[in-house]
């Protein structure tokens, strides 16, 4: 997959999750992200906001999060003391499990995807072509096991 084919196929994705209605709507509420926050109104007009608490250890995982969550106009935080994996946000449920959520499953699966073919493709083209996985074997026993990361 290319950049633009990337960059169209989140689009994509990111107006599955604004879900117009009819085609008024469409017009009258702008672009995805437009509808996407008219989404977030309407649920605070029906539920009050819950604290969240998502532990995201993928550093690119965790980028993407806090840019869908600002886009939306939310504000991720943490505590002090807190792990920079874990990122707190206030926001009605129904938002997260209906919209939020699974839209940035969607879009991190997809990115995930997109950086191990690039990261496959630019190590077969520039340190071997081999990318296959490491063979597998029985352990040896009497023989010591040698860790390459030992300090």
């Amino acid at each position: 997959m290319d950049e633009r084919a990337l960059e169209e196929k989140l689009r994509k994705l990111e107006a599955l999750y604004a879900r117009p209605g009819t085609e008024g709507e469409k017009v009258a509420a702008g672009d995805a992200i437009q509808r996407i926050k008219a989404r977030l109104d309407e649920f605070r007009k029906k539920e009050i906001d819950v604290e969240y608490r998502f532990s995201l250890h993928d550093p690119w995982s965790r980028m993407l999060f806090l840019a869908l969550c600002r886009r939306y106009g939310l504000k991720p935080y943490r505590r002090h003391g807190q792990r920079r994996t874990t990122l707190l946000l206030r926001v009605p449920a129904s938002f997260v499990t209906e919209t939020l959520w699974p839209e940035f499953e969607d879009l991190n699966r997809t990115l995930q995807e997109y950086l191990r073919e690039t990261t496959e493709r630019i190590i077969r083209e520039v340190v071997h072509r081999d990318t296959s996985e490491e063979e597998e074997v029985l352990s040896s026993p009497g023989l010591p096991e040698q860790d390459e990361n030992r300090e």
